[in-house]
């Protein structure tokens, strides 16, 4: 099939570019600089140059296309200008799904993720507990506009909506990746403390995986959870060094009262600075959230299979050892 793949030098549209490759489809890589495509992507792909903000640069991509991935999106909890969730996730999904049904595309898969649903903290859920009142981060309300717009703008294009729970896996690593931030100190021996709580994790080359299935099996209007496991920060660190056989896990866990306070200090520095602060609100809110996912549907529908947690980290450890 011909495939078009939104977000393709991000960390879930390039596994699903390497995925649909490794099937047998012609892929379309969705980029605004080729020439930092060219260095992310195989070289069978084809880049084609356009950008979700822009929908008239959308159309030559479009074109011909059997399905679209619609993996691009800001995934920050802390951004110094909240509205580029907004313009991206929102508007750039709306544009994405508007050049699609103008083209006759017959199936979009949408990347979500498994923030727009409800539970209580430390609770469970699945694809029946979408959350029907605005959530509380930017982040978060961006993810939950962006599943109606696309359902709004998709026409006649069936659309299967995807729910990653945190990614983990091969690069890119961007500033405030966990690869980056949790697990290389960890193997150094330079983590003494985490914050506190957990989430459900998911490997890149599984995740990709489950959306090839989406494509196929996946029924159009419905949403389909993906993730590996649930753990906290401390546990995922302590596997990382057991899995390594090597470095020191965290000695403890940030009392929530004091990670709240670091994180609302962060940020006051962040906004004058403009860099990311160590730990947003936004991502202490998640982390604290510490809902298990239920990935049963796609179990049960589309036939996919998490990635055990010991063997996804191997892998992933591998690539930080060959970066």
């Amino acid at each position: 099939m011909r495939i078009l793949v939104t977000g393709a030098t991000g960390k879930v549209g390039g596994a699903v570019v390497r995925a649909a490759l490794a099937d047998g489809h012609e892929v379309r890589a969705l980029v605004r600089d080729p020439a930092r495509g060219g260095r992310r992507l195989p070289g069978a792909a084809r880049l084609v140059v356009g950008d979700v903000t822009d929908q008239a640069t959308l159309r030559p991509a479009v074109d011909g296309v059997d399905i679209v991935f619609n993996a691009m999106g800001v995934p920050e909890q802390w951004l110094p200008d909240p509205g580029l969730f907004e313009r991206v996730n929102v508007a750039g999904s709306a544009n994405v799904a508007r050049a699609a049904a103008d083209a006759g595309v017959r199936r979009l898969v949408h990347t979500s993720t498994i923030d727009v649903f409800d539970a209580l903290p430390g609770g469970h859920f699945d694809e029946t507990n979408l959350a029907t009142a605005p959530k509380q981060t930017p982040y978060e309300r961006s993810k939950q506009r962006a599943e109606r717009a696309v359902l709004d703008a998709a026409g006649d294009v069936e659309v299967v909506v995807v729910n990653p729970a945190t990614v983990y896996g091969f690069p890119p690593y961007g500033p405030t990746s966990m690869e980056g931030r949790m697990f290389r100190p960890a193997l150094r021996g330079r983590l003494p403390v985490v914050p506190p709580g957990g989430f459900g994790l998911v490997f890149t080359e599984g995740l990709a995986r489950g959306h090839l299935a989406a494509a196929d099996a996946g029924r159009p209007g419905e949403r389909y959870i993906l993730s590996d496991a649930h753990v906290s920060l401390r546990e995922l660190t302590a596997a990382v060094v057991s899995v390594a056989g090597r470095g020191r896990p965290p000695r403890a866990t940030i009392p929530p009262v004091l990670a709240s306070a670091l994180a609302a200090g962060g940020e006051l520095v962040a906004r004058m600075i403009r860099q990311p602060p160590p730990l947003a609100r936004g991502q202490l809110h998640y982390l604290r959230w510490n809902a298990v996912p239920d990935a049963s549907r796609a179990r049960a529908e589309l036939g996919w299979e998490p990635t055990p947690l010991a063997e996804g980290l191997r892998r992933t450890l591998a690539e930080l050892d060959r970066g």
